[in-house]
């Protein structure tokens, strides 16, 4: 199947909800689990989503294209891309690029993904039921 430029309004309205969901976590929750995991395990399928608004491309690819970004981006933070760049006084720089590499960044984006993906599967199964 090729990718399909065009606007696709479910995985929009996905991308406003999850855009609503990460910037509730990031202003109003300060605990250990849902801010720090919750929020990457959601931001992946929030570029998921928002790519898919306008590109009608297989599940998979555009998938595995969102991890490997979310890969490098977690990897630019072990290297400390932002301070490399001379963008260690940008509070957008910081929060795109983020400043502090974790595994468990890695585990947390990993299983968005994977999450992602089942649900995608399971929509396409009951589409073709």
């Amino acid at each position: 199947m090729r990718s399909k430029l065009g606007f696709y309004k479910w995985y929009f309205m996905l991308t406003l909800l999850l855009f609503a969901i990460e910037f509730v976590i990031g202003a109003d929750f300060h605990d250990t689990i849902i801010r720090p995991y919750g929020g990457d395990f959601l931001v992946v399928i929030l570029i998921y989503c928002f790519i898919k608004s306008f590109v009608n491309a297989p599940p998979v690819t555009t998938a595995v294209a969102v991890l490997i970004l979310s890969y490098v981006v977690e990897i630019s933070q072990y290297f400390h891309l932002v301070t490399v760049l001379g963008l260690q006084h940008s509070r957008l720089a910081k929060i795109l690029l983020g400043t502090s590499f974790s595994f468990v960044d890695i585990l947390a984006y990993t299983l968005g993904i994977i999450t992602l993906l089942i649900v995608e599967h399971l929509k396409n199964s009951l589409k073709n039921f």
